[in-house]
């Protein structure tokens, strides 16, 4: 009984150490930075409406999430291959998670194999990509798509029209 529990603990450890995995290198995205996008967040009954921008910047790549009053929720920076908090922010790992998924899901699909490890991902033949250990991201357009976490947890992103930008 001793030994399951452990092994369970450790399982369960585990699990909440896996991250959703980032660029090797930063990627040319299939849009031009700045890039305003909506996101649409909806968990069981609960939906809630943010706006994200990703901007180029000389340290790295920023991106912000804002909600629609342009109050920041989080602010990342990634430089060297790793997220840094950017601002005064307190962490927010849904985001960290969020920014990482979305980078893969703009990055062309002639890139993905230069930028993303073999066995990470996979792109089916209906345009279909897969993020492991938990993404799916289903396109209507470039700029307009569904990221899926599970079938709880699910983002629809679509470009900001410029007169909506933050």
């Amino acid at each position: 009984m001793r030994r399951a529990w452990l092994i369970g603990c450790c399982l369960l450890l585990a699990a909440c150490a896996v991250q959703t995995p980032l660029p090797a290198q930063s990627p040319s995205l299939a849009a031009p930075l700045p890039l305003a996008l909506q996101v649409q967040r909806q968990q069981a009954a609960n939906q809630h409406t943010w706006w994200l921008v990703l901007q180029d910047e000389p340290q790295g790549l920023r991106a912000s999430l804002f909600d629609p009053l342009g109050v920041p929720l989080a602010r990342q920076l990634l430089r060297d291959g790793a997220w840094h908090s950017d601002g005064l922010l307190p962490p927010n790992a849904e985001a960290r998670e969020l920014f990482a998924a979305l980078l893969f899901a703009l990055t062309p699909s002639a890139q993905l194999p230069s930028h993303y490890p073999g066995g990470n991902w996979q792109l089916d033949t209906d345009g279909t990509r897969r993020l492991n250990p938990q993404w799916r991201i289903s396109y209507r357009a470039p700029l307009d798509f569904t990221l899926e976490r599970s079938p709880d947890l699910i983002y629809q992103v679509s470009a900001l029209p410029d007169d909506k930008a933050p």
